[in-house]
Formats: structure tokens, sequence, C-alpha cells
């Protein structure tokens, strides 16, 4: 098959296949004209270069390579094709493994091109509708393709999802134009955080790769995973089949060894979205006027959720974790600085050694006696 990014190379997912299912299925935006999609585009992209100084400015992180990130104002189809090739690109090692074992699994003739279009098709169910939710993202493992230019050296690109910020700042009925800097705030931070800090990115990587390496490579059980996920969003599991306990995808896959490494991606996901979150509403109420109303309707927002069949998604998908994240690291974060200042929370960037433990995010002073204790004399 031709791939994303245009190579040639057959495996266990059809990735032209998820970006079209994706694009087919996936929600229209919210109505605008054509000047006003244009005046969208503009501000956010002003916002987003405005809050470059607000985020160095507030966090003390400082970065002469942020213009080695561009940054991309996309519609709901042109996030998909970023995300199609930054998941190919991270999950390059695990598949090619699995195209291995394929020839020596029972049954894995079967699981050639035509396996390939099916977990093509039910991975782009899964991007279409996540598609219409996602309202901006670093992308810290993007690969340029022919429409979707990324950083040079293995930098990221930050994407701003236009149509969903609209439908989002609507349905809050919050001021467009602070709903939409806040915003920026956020995705800013994550790309001043991997900018600023050299040795984030690789470390991150590192980490995902080993929990992929512990994967049960299975070719059957990955596809079953995926198919599980499809299957919620269209009308869940056939009448009479047992369920997995509501558990998501990451979590069924485990290994001893991987519930160590997930434990450590947790925590730094964790110092991260709690990092961006802290920012956002710490540098708010100086450029953005309305930012305590729009914190309190978002907040009710995340905790209402949708739809019983989007709820039940989101769990298997591991999303409801990630609103954990945003909770329990935004206290992380607000709990040190509140205690050792800006610089002293700033000495978490120093290493991998200086990141939090899982345990410690929940318990910051723990961190604040490891990282900052006195030396004795």
């Amino acid at each position: 098959m031709t791939s994303i990014g245009g190579a040639a190379t057959p495996g266990m997912v059809d990735w032209n296949i998820a970006v079209a299912t994706a694009t087919r299925l996936v929600r229209p935006g919210p109505e605008v004209s054509r000047d006003e999609a244009r005046a969208v585009v503009a501000e956010l992209r002003r916002h987003a270069k405005a809050s470059e100084g607000h985020v160095r400015g507030f966090t003390r992180l400082n970065t002469d390579e942020l213009h080695d990130t561009p940054v991309l104002v996309v519609d709901r189809p042109g996030w998909v094709r970023a995300n199609v090739a930054g998941f190919r690109e991270i999950l390059k090692p695990l598949l090619s493994k699995m195209q291995q074992r394929r020839g020596s699994t029972p049954g894995g003739a079967v699981l050639g091109a035509v396996g390939g279009k099916i977990t093509g098709v039910e991975l782009g169910i899964l991007l279409a509708f996540l598609a219409s939710r996602v309202l901006g993202q670093y992308e810290t493992f993007a690969p340029a393709t022919h429409d979707l230019p990324a950083g040079e050296n293995g930098g990221g690109r930050l994407l701003l999802v236009a149509p969903n910020v609209v439908h989002v700042e609507r349905e809050l009925d919050v001021d467009p134009h602070d709903f939409r800097l806040w915003v920026c705030l956020h995705e800013e931070t994550h790309r001043t955080q991997f900018t600023a800090v050299p040795w984030l990115r690789d470390h991150l990587e590192g980490e995902i790769q080993a929990f992929l390496a512990e994967t049960d490579v299975d070719p059957m059980a990955f596809l079953e995973r995926i198919r599980d996920a499809a299957q919620s969003l269209i009308g869940g599991r056939p009448e009479g089949e047992e369920n997995d306990g509501g558990r998501s995808l990451v979590e069924l896959v485990q290994t001893p060894a991987q519930r160590e490494i997930l434990g450590r991606l947790t925590a730094v996901m964790s110092l991260l979205e709690g990092h961006a979150d802290y920012v956002m509403d710490g540098v708010g109420p100086d450029v953005v006027p309305t930012v305590a109303e729009i914190r309190e309707k978002f907040q009710q927002r995340r905790d209402k959720g949708a739809s019983r069949l989007d709820m039940a998604l989101r769990k298997l998908l591991g999303l409801d974790a990630k609103l954990r994240q945003y909770r329990e690291g935004e206290r992380f974060v607000r709990v040190v600085v509140d205690q050792v200042g800006m610089d002293g929370f700033n000495r978490v960037w120093t290493s991998p050694n200086t990141l939090p433990t899982k345990a410690e995010i929940a318990e910051p002073a723990d961190w604040i006696a490891r990282v900052h204790r006195k030396t004795e004399p």
C-alpha cells in the first residue's frame, strides 16, 4: 500500500484507509461564513505568537528554538492526518515486530492486506471520534508530510483545531477572543516545555518505546483491542459478550514491567498537563479578562462529560485518566510553586532524575524534600 508520506510499505495498519475513514466519518464543524473562518484562523495565529512571550515570562523558561516548531491552524481532517503521521512514527518499532511475528502466527496470513485494511477502518473510527474534541495539541513526535511541516532536527509542531475552538466557545457562551487566547496559552506552554528542556523529548520517547517493547505483540490481541474500542463507538460489544470491566486500552496490555514504565509516564504526563493548566490560568488575569468565567464553565463541561456512549469510549481510551492528570498535575505545580517559588519549581526540568514520581505527584512535599533537601554538613 502507499502509506502516509508516500513510502510503499505493507503492514499491520493501512494508514491511508485510517485517514480516509476518519475524514469521511468525522462530524462537520460549526457553521461559519468564509470571512468568519478566515478571521478565526488569523486570530488563533496572532494569539499563538503572543502566547510565546506570556508563557516564557510567567514560567521563566527561555528558549531560542521556538521558531523550529511551526504553528498550524487546522480543521478536523487536518488534525486526523497529522495524528496518523505521528502514530505511524511512534508505533513503527512495535508494528515492525508484529509484522515479523505475523508470519509465524497460526492464521497469520489472514492478517495480511485484508487485516491491515480492517485495522485502518477501525482506527479511523476512533480518530473520527477524537477529531471533534481536541482544541489544540503539541505534537512531540511529528514527522513532516507534504502538507504538514514539522520542526527541524526532530522538533514538533503546534496544532490548533479551529472548528473545535469555535464549537466550544459557543457551547460555553464565553468571550470568543478571550477563549482563543486561553487555549493558545495552554498549548504554547507545551511547546515551551519541550523547546526549553532539550532532553525531555528523547526521555519521553525512550519511555514510550520501552513500554511498547514490553507489549504483547500477538497481532490478534492487538487488533482485538482496536476492535473493542471501535465497537464501543458504533454500538458496543455483541450481546452476550463479556466486557473488560471498564479498563482502558493501555491497562489491557500491561505486563509487570509495563506497569512500572506506565507509572513514570503517568507522572510525566501529569506534570506536563498540570503545568500547562497552571500557566494558562496564572497568565490569564493579566491578558484574559474573563479567565475566571472561562475556567469555571470549562471545568463544568469537563466534569459533566457527554452521552453514556461518549463516557464509555473515553474510559476505554483512557481519556478519563487524562482528566485526572490535569487535576493532580495542576495541584502538584501549584503546591510546589507556593512552597519554593517558580525558580524552585523549575528544578523539575533539570534532568530525568528530578522529574516527580507518580507518588510525588500526589504528595508534592515529598518531591520538595527530595529535590530541595539541604546538604548535610
